[in-house]
């Protein structure tokens, strides 16, 4: 029920010390929170809209990322509530232009503070979310300017398991951690709720899966009516050329080179159409890159995949129409 989500407790910095303290498969623990629509300036030079994050020592650990310039926070600045920050590649480019960031001051929440890194530019994720207008600073320098666990910065505290631990441990121990810090009694409802990111992305599989299984579906038909084309192409050319195939033949051509050479024409004839499909795929994907911001990238493997079963295709299309222009006699052939 709502009422009960509502009368949550947020996640404090007890529950974040005595996790950090009490929990063994954790490999990052971090306690983070945000605020949005704010405004930093350098000089003359302000960028508004962008979201201004504050996270303890192991955001690093917790979350993915890579850096363009500069480097991460020390454990001592992190410790010591340095005046330093992150700036995403957005924020970067509005600020100072083609100029290297790093070591200069900007001026947020009302403070100075001094560029140690930037991240590098990665766009949005599939939720609209991105480092690229955000800016990182220690969680120990915030506590001095916000009261850092009111809950209209969204406290919220992010734990990555190791990597030889399976996601249903780390669960379970985070959990059972979780019920004893909050004092719950066994058998008593829980104060608290476990978010996993691999809800989203299985989700998100499940979908994926749909549409792949949906586009093999219709590929297959299309692959279907494209093989029956091709073959009544390759029936009607050994029909109009039946005289050449004699006069070949009586000119000693083999069998087997009438044979490739029909097999190879029909393969010519449907690696042209896999690539003018690819080039329409390109465009398609370009269009609607354009018009949503969602990219759809045609990968090597999609492409080499295509040319091959245009291959396949080619190869059986066109052995029957190949194979009838071999046998033919070639004095027959040429009175036709």
């Amino acid at each position: 029920p709502w009422w009960k989500y509502m009368n949550r407790p947020q996640p404090s910095l007890r529950d974040f010390a005595a996790l950090r303290e009490r929990m063994g498969n954790a490999q990052g623990i971090t306690f983070e929170i945000s605020t949005s629509d704010r405004t930093i300036k350098y000089r003359s030079n302000s960028v508004e809209g962008i979201n201004v994050s504050a996270a303890s020592h192991d955001f690093d650990k917790t979350w993915n990322f890579e850096l363009q310039a500069g480097r991460y926070f020390t454990e001592t600045e992190s410790n010591n509530g340095s005046p330093v920050l992150l700036m995403g590649a957005d924020v970067a480019e509005g600020l100072f232009g083609g100029d290297d960031p790093i070591g200069k001051q900007v001026q947020v929440l009302g403070r100075r503070l001094t560029v140690i890194g930037v991240f590098k530019k990665e766009g949005e994720d599939m939720l609209g979310t991105s480092l690229d207008k955000n800016v990182n600073i220690p969680i120990n320098f915030a506590k001095s300017i916000l009261d850092i666990q009111n809950e209209r910065y969204g406290p919220q505290i992010t734990v990555r398991g190791n990597d030889n631990v399976s996601l249903e441990e780390v669960e379970s121990e985070l959990k059972g951690l979780m019920r004893s810090i909050h004092r719950i009694r066994p058998g008593q409802e829980e104060d608290f709720a476990l978010n996993k990111t691999t809800i989203l992305s299985n989700q998100l599989d499940s979908m994926f899966t749909m549409v792949n299984w949906a586009g093999w579906i219709i590929g297959g038909f299309s692959i279907l009516v494209g093989g029956f084309s091709i073959a009544n192409i390759m029936f009607v050319s050994v029909k109009e050329r039946t005289n050449i195939i004699g006069i070949q033949k009586s000119l000693g051509a083999k069998n087997y080179f009438i044979l490739l050479q029909f097999i190879f024409e029909s393969i010519s004839l449907c690696i042209l159409g896999g690539l003018l499909g690819l080039l329409l795929v390109y465009l398609i994907a370009l269009l609607l890159g354009a018009l949503t911001g969602f990219y759809i990238i045609l990968g090597v493997n999609n492409i080499l995949l295509g040319i091959w079963i245009s291959v396949i295709i080619g190869t059986i299309s066109g052995f029957w129409p190949a194979y009838s222009a071999s046998r033919l006699d070639p004095v027959e052939a040429i009175r036709s």
